[in-house]
């Protein structure tokens, strides 16, 4: 629970890092934001999280703050990639299956040791995959080149230790001949001492883990994943898994949304759907801004006599900070048209108010929330990817003049087919896609064959 009383959800204080001073800007053109005006806005308002330093695997899908420069050559030490034997290369010239090169076993080398062997001429030590190459040994035989010790031919793997013996001895037959470094990890081959690792503003996933781990980096700066909750609006929503009543719908946009927000790297809480009732929403929005670097509504923002948001936000501004507070905009794009953005609560807290409709709440999500999560997250690239493809269709498609509309689409080589119709509640066509169709303000028809820009979803 909150601390701040109800008033404080539209007071507030001065802005912290992460947080938005809100919007005090008209609509640039007329009644209608564009849908660049309404992102830049947002954009310039959303300021990256103050950075903290996390242990590795809490700093996994954070952003790296500062270059990593490497302490020590990676390998550290020169070691073998095989298990086998540790030779000289002119020990080994020559060596074959009818003559083989018989070397005297001077002992073994287990990955960890300290590599105190000595490998003289016509002599071998017997090593494991990750030792060290022992002094004066020029490379490594795989076990499956010589005769393991045993005698006979080839053999398939590396023999035990036998009567109770501490060391390898005896004599070990080589059939093949090897050059020098051969099945040899060289020191500083991955990574040289004093070369960057990893640069600033990478996103760290497994790999960028297992690499700070291997130069012996346990902890690391970085900006911290947003926390993001989602609040879905309407008395008619049922949760999923309940009987749902004559005329209710079940609740997925506070799903989608919440998967949305965790799929573009954020720490996302779902809390489900909000009564029609504005007191019982400004109630809970309090209660949520503890925990929250954003705020996401869906539902309520459009002009209907139960539009519960925009009653409840749409006079919340924050008296110490010119401008703030929530401001419900219309945008020239289809689906999505109604939208509200900016900041509330003592922190000013970002809040985006997305429309209700399955589907223009979730491509609001993709132009306009996702991008938020990414600048707060502090990357430079904040938007997903557009790139040109061929419209592959059955017929022409039709747009309304005036707005830039977004079809739902299937990939292809170099194309992109739609996939069901413009309506905004169908969730189906919606699972089926992998992108997002954009069609100009100025164009009011499609024809096959034409080129346009996609939004890649995937």
């Amino acid at each position: 629970m909150s601390n701040s009383t109800a008033s404080e959800v539209a007071t507030g204080a001065p802005d912290g890092a992460g947080h938005s001073s809100g919007s005090a800007h008209p609509a640039p053109h007329g009644d209608l934001w564009s849908v660049d005006e309404h992102l830049a806005d947002i954009l310039a308002a959303v300021r990256p999280l103050e950075p903290i330093e996390l242990q590795l695997l809490d700093a996994q899908g954070c952003v790296l703050v500062d270059d990593v420069t490497v302490p020590l050559s990676l390998p550290p030490f020169d070691n073998s990639s095989m298990d086998g034997y540790a030779v000289r290369v002119a020990d080994v010239a020559g060596a074959g299956e009818e003559f083989p090169a018989v070397l005297r076993v001077v002992g073994d080398v287990a990955a960890g040791s300290s590599g105190d062997i000595t490998v003289g001429a016509g002599e071998a030590a017997r090593i494991m995959t990750g030792a060290p190459l022992p002094e004066g040994a020029e490379a490594v035989v795989p076990v499956e080149w010589t005769d393991g010790g045993l005698g006979g031919g080839p053999v398939g793997s590396m023999a035990p230790r036998s009567n109770g013996s501490e060391q390898a001895s005896g004599e070990v037959r080589v059939h093949r001949p090897a050059e020098a470094g051969a099945h040899v990890r060289a020191r500083g081959s991955d990574v040289q001492a004093g070369e960057r690792a990893l640069a600033a503003g990478t996103v760290l996933g497994p790999p960028q883990i297992a690499l700070l781990a291997s130069i012996g980096c346990g902890a690391v700066r970085v900006r911290p994943r947003p926390r993001v909750v989602v609040l879905s609006t309407g008395s008619e929503l049922t949760q999923p898994g309940e009987e749902l009543p004559e005329g209710h719908i079940y609740d997925s946009n506070s799903f989608s949304l919440t998967a949305a927000a965790r799929d573009a790297g954020a720490i996302a809480y779902r809390v489900g759907a909000v009564v029609d009732d504005a007191e019982t929403l400004r109630s809970t929005i309090e209660d949520q801004l503890i925990r929250a670097d954003l705020l996401v509504t869906t539902g309520g923002v459009s002009v209907g006599a139960y539009d519960v948001v925009k009653e409840a936000l749409e006079h919340v501004s924050d008296e110490d900070e010119a401008g703030s507070g929530i401001e419900f905009r219309k945008l020239a794009m289809q689906p999505g048209k109604p939208q509200g953005f900016g900041s509330i609560g003592p922190d000013h807290t970002p809040l985006l108010a997305l429309p209700g409709n399955p589907v223009s709440s979730y491509v609001s999500f993709e132009l306009f929330v996702r991008p938020a999560i990414r600048a707060l997250m502090g990357l430079q690239e904040v938007r997903r990817p557009t790139v040109r493809a061929t419209l592959r269709a059955d017929r022409a498609l039709t747009s309304p003049a005036g707005r830039r509309q977004f079809l739902r689409g299937v990939m292809g080589e170099g194309t992109v087919s739609p996939v069901g119709g413009a309506g905004s509640h169908l969730v189906a066509a919606l699972a089926r896609a992998d992108a997002l169709i954009v069609v100009p303000e100025d164009t009011t028809r499609v024809e096959p064959g034409t080129e346009l820009d996609v939004v890649l979803l995937g």
